[in-house]
């Protein structure tokens, strides 16, 4: 009994000491958290007064930023006459243009900027020239491994040392490399891809050490709107760049585009974590360049056909670009203009074996080809400043891209022309392709709606688009529209076309409904197949009106796109979209050309507006659910899975 009395005790004075460590322990913590809790108070109140002079920063520079009489725009820093001197010995200029001298000023003064020039404006010179001044080491950022090797061989021709790090870059030169960025070297520029950086410890390392010797003096992004989810461009590796004003606090960071709203901009400063950069944006408008667009044959052969005409006519021995889609459609458009028009035109895709590709580039730089036929990514950074045109064979995804792409021609400030073939088929071409990025439905009708514009300014759209003041008479008649010999302003009139819209719904639906008598499907229908199906039941309207119409509902959300997935591709379906039911019976007006709406007889001819032709009872056409994926190869497809 005393033997259990003496083991219960001595249980119990342990249980009391393990006890009274916890409180201890407990003590020791409240009073860590209280630490703590005051500490977040002090980084609070540290965080609101950084804001707040950031804040203070950004509106004390708006009266600054981006306008011809600010203080960065002139000659008076202590390294104005040496930069000048570089630009005339080592890049061979005569004088600066619009706010490069800026841009130079800013990052050698190791404030953050970004630059928006259009295409051709001289972006480059905005890193390449305070490198040479610096005598350090200036990290290029650029996702175009195309457009690296094109400024490498420029720098080499002007005789500064500039180098590549990327994923086909030989280990000797890597190791030269590694050796010259922590070394006093007469390495300059050093161009990386954003995945390279994301993904190599070991070249962020060697950039921590050439910041801690002094040798790190600038790091550029270029095509900086790619940081932006909002931008047209997104790319997820740029997401990587966050981190360099941590990691490299005391090294500037100047962002480059052609192209990008005040929204993306923020955007792009948040992201990076420049929030007070400057901003030098150059006005968008380049008066010696021409738009105009042209509607687009509805065959391969015709099209191509068309395209040869215009070289033919407007641009004998004329040196020109032709965007395309796809490198089959850009292999299709060189070889038919070459073997059947006799016009000197090459493809130039990436797919390419390097060395064709650069012959390619070599012969069409050297005027031996007069025309590149290219896929999107070409053109980013090259040195021909006597294009006289810029053809798109297809409708680009992005206004944007259009005007980053059209930009390259006439650099040498004569006039040159943007022609842009335009036909409704290839909004759904295009949409299957980006309908997977964040904004790339919404950036593609911003397209489409630029290019079906009849009686507005070309110029005015890219100003509205691009955020930027616009007088109508700046454009001069120097687009389609605005241009009184080619285009009568007031033949285009405002006209309701609810009758369309009531005739294209009940087409959709009542394919719909055949769709629904399965069990396992809905019925669907695409926009080449409803404009084939409503022509058939409004005989006596144009074609034209009823693309127009069907557009203009699309891009107006009273009908949407849908898009499935097949074992091969993807498919655009159109259907109705709840805003159409919400404004029953409302007028839907929209812009059309006289021509448009005076509807046809019989044979084909066009009468007066106010004639009706009978309607048709509405058909349906239906597969079966092992024909879906064979069908959907071809534009007119109706599929019922």
């Amino acid at each position: 009994m005393g033997d259990q009395n003496e083991s219960g005790s001595s249980k119990n004075s342990k249980l009391s000491a393990k006890l009274s460590r916890i409180e201890e322990e407990l003590k020791l913590v409240d009073a860590e958290i209280l630490k703590l809790r005051q500490r977040k108070v002090e980084l609070q109140t540290e965080r609101a007064l950084v804001e707040s002079e950031i804040e203070s920063l950004i509106d004390s520079r708006q009266n600054a930023t981006g306008s011809p009489g600010d203080d960065w725009d002139n000659d008076n820093f202590p390294w104005s006459a040496e930069a000048r001197k570089i630009l005339n010995d080592v890049f061979h200029l005569s004088d600066f243009r619009q706010y490069q001298r800026a841009a130079v000023n800013a990052v050698l003064k190791k404030e953050d900027a970004i630059v928006v020039m259009s295409t051709g404006s001289g972006k480059s010179l905005c890193y390449q020239l305070p490198a040479v001044l610096a005598k350090g080491l200036t990290v290029v950022i650029s996702p175009l491994i195309s457009l690296v090797e094109d400024q490498l061989y420029q720098l080499k021709k002007l005789g500064i040392e500039a180098a590549a790090l990327n994923a086909s870059t030989d280990k000797e030169e890597a190791k030269r490399i590694d050796i010259a960025v922590t070394t006093k070297s007469n390495l300059r520029l050093l161009y990386v891809t954003p995945e390279k950086l994301a993904k190599s410890k070991r070249l962020m390392n060697k950039l921590e050490k050439s910041t801690a010797a002094g040798i790190l003096k600038l790091i550029a992004i270029d095509e900086v709107h790619c940081c932006s989810s909002w931008g047209h461009d997104f790319r997820p590796d740029y997401k990587f760049l966050n981190v360099l004003k941590r990691q490299f606090p005391g090294v500037p960071l100047l962002g480059l585009t052609a192209t990008a709203t005040e929204y993306v901009l923020n955007d792009v400063k948040d992201m990076l974590g420049i929030r007070a950069a400057l901003v030098f944006r150059a006005g968008f408008n380049r008066p010696n360049l021409r738009y105009e667009v042209i509607q687009k044959p509805s065959s391969d052969e015709s099209c191509i056909a068309e395209i040869a005409g215009l070289i033919n006519t407007r641009f004998p021995r004329q040196s020109g670009i032709i965007y395309c889609m796809s490198r089959n459609d850009s292999e299709k458009v060189a070889d038919q203009l070459r073997k059947e028009h006799a016009i000197s035109a090459y493809h130039y895709h990436a797919y390419l074996d390097p060395q064709v590709r650069s012959n390619v580039y070599s012969k069409w730089i050297s005027g031996k080809a007069q025309v590149i036929v290219a896929t999107v990514a070409f053109g980013m950074g090259i040195d021909k400043p006597d294009v006289r045109f810029v053809i798109h064979h297809s409708l680009p995804k992005s206004v944007e891209n259009y005007y980053q792409e059209s930009g390259r021609a006439g650099r040498d400030g004569k006039e040159a022309v943007c022609l842009l073939l335009y036909r409704f088929q290839d909004i759904f071409r295009q949409s299957v392709m980006v309908q997977e990025e964040k904004v790339g439905k919404k950036k593609l009708y911003e397209m489409v709606e630029y290019a079906t514009q009849v009686s507005v300014c070309r110029r005015s759209c890219l100003a509205e688009h691009f955020e930027e003041k616009w007088e109508s008479d700046w454009c001069s008649q120097a687009c389609d529209v605005c241009d009184s010999t080619t285009n009568d302003s007031s033949s285009s009139e405002k006209i309701d076309i609810r009758q369309i819209a009531e005739t294209a719904a009940g087409i959709i639906r009542n394919c719909s409904a055949q769709g629904n008598k399965k069990d396992d499907g809905r019925g669907r229908i695409t926009a080449n197949k409803l404009l084939e199906l409503l022509s058939k039941e409004m005989k006596s309207k144009s074609k034209e009106l009823l693309e127009a119409a069907l557009t203009h509902l699309l891009l107006n959300e009273y009908f949407i796109e849908e898009f499935h997935y097949t074992a091969y591709t993807v498919i655009s379906y159109i259907n109705v979209n709840r805003t159409f039911d919400s404004k029953a019976n409302q007028p839907i007006w929209m812009k059309a050309k006289e021509a448009w709406t005076k509807e046809k007889e019989k044979g084909g001819k066009r009468r007066s507006a106010n004639a009706h032709g009978g309607e048709k009872k509405k058909k349906v056409i239906t597969v079966s659910d092992d024909e879906v994926d064979e069908i959907a190869h071809y534009d007119n497809a109706i599929t019922i899975e």
